[in-house]
């Protein structure tokens, strides 16, 4: 008889079914449904949609969403400061020969106690420089010790850059480079405010040229007015301002400067003269220049003005006894009504966190005039 129709035996000789071991087959089928089905439910769980808020999305997608965010957190915060208010009806305050301080070079006569950068920190937003040449002077590099050894470049010195150390120069020597380069660094964390330059300029257009492009940044920043037609269309809002990212004013007195995007001051200002006299007792506010009145009108345009308060002589008890009570009132009582009944727009003193005891602050003041414009 073939041996397929016997029946098999275990191990042990007993009789076993001829579909025993296909009783332990039939096990087989229901665990492959069983995985079948488990592995269709994971396939279906990972095809079904999920839902947006539970997945992230994309680095890209996420830098994108906060820069969005950012920009127009920056554009609130700009309309909640200065609403619809163009740059020529803002005030800010300035500071008279904003190098000369105690803390970025060793100057024996100062106009300001603070760097620059501490300036910034503490509310100004005008600065007054003054460039020089200076060329390089072995001369100097071997009386000094090796401490005046610096290369010819563009500095910023009170009258000649090699006469009186810590009187008309400084060491260390401050560049107009390095100094520039600190207000863009400065613009660049702070992207709501606007600072403007002023230069009192006695170097060449190309020497200032070459110093500008050293300025990482720079050209980000630089407002340009005839990119934004100032000429035909006014000043922009501040808004525009802070939202182009155009943030950055330069002025010089020298007027072959301004394909370099530095705009001659006799161009878009109108200027006082900058002395209160010996005494401080001169508080007129007549013209800087002859020909440019303070109240000078024109078409469509309106020139920024820039007012001086300060003596010939900067020290911190002259500045004690003009920065308060004194400032307001010329500018109320002469400044004002000589302008065409308008506040000035950079307030330049010496000094600027010294006053008197009235309780009025150059910053106070310019907030003051602010809160009215």
């Amino acid at each position: 008889m073939p041996t397929m129709n016997m029946p098999n035996r275990d191990v042990r000789g007993s009789a076993v079914p001829r579909f025993a071991s296909g009783a332990s087959g039939a096990a087989a089928p229901r665990r492959t449904r069983r995985f079948s089905f488990l592995l269709l439910l994971v396939l279906s769980l990972l095809a079904a949609p999920t839902l947006a808020s539970a997945t992230p999305p994309p680095a890209p997608a996420r830098a994108l969403a906060a820069a969005a965010q950012s920009s127009g957190t920056a554009a609130a915060q700009a309309e909640a400061r200065w609403g619809d208010r163009r740059l020529d009806e803002a005030t800010f305050l300035a500071t008279h020969n904003a190098f000369t301080n105690y803390e970025d070079s060793r100057w024996s006569s100062v106009s300001q106690s603070e760097s620059i950068r501490h300036q910034l920190d503490n509310g100004v937003r005008g600065l007054s420089l003054d460039t020089h040449w200076y060329e390089r002077s072995t001369w100097l590099c071997v009386i000094s010790f090796g401490s005046d050894c610096y290369p010819s470049d563009v500095y910023l010195c009170h009258g000649e850059c090699k006469t009186f150390a810590g009187v008309t120069y400084a060491l260390p020597r401050q560049s107009f480079h390095s100094t520039l380069q600190t207000v863009v660094d400065f613009l660049n964390a702070h992207p709501q405010e606007v600072v403007s330059v002023f230069l009192e300029d006695y170097v060449s257009a190309q020497q200032l040229g070459n110093s500008m492009s050293r300025v990482r940044g720079l050209d980000q920043l630089l407002f340009r007015p005839d990119a934004w037609n100032v000429r035909g269309q006014g000043w922009p809002r501040m808004t525009e301002l802070i939202g182009s990212g155009k943030r950055l004013l330069l002025f010089s007195d020298e007027g072959d400067r301004e394909h370099l995007g530095v705009m001659y001051d006799k161009n878009w200002t109108v200027s006082n003269y900058w002395s209160l006299g010996d005494l401080g007792n001169d508080v007129s506010c007549v013209t800087r220049w002859s020909d440019v009145p303070l109240d000078r009108q024109e078409p469509g345009f309106r020139r920024l003005f820039t007012m001086s308060h300060h003596r010939n002589v900067p020290t911190v008890i002259n500045s004690a006894l003009d920065n308060g009570s004194k400032l307001r009132d010329r500018i109320n009582q002469q400044c004002r009504p000589a302008a065409g009944n308008r506040d000035p727009n950079f307030v330049s003193v010496d000094f600027h966190r010294v006053s008197d005891t009235s309780g009025h602050t150059p910053a106070g003041i310019v907030a003051e005039l602010n809160a009215r414009n």
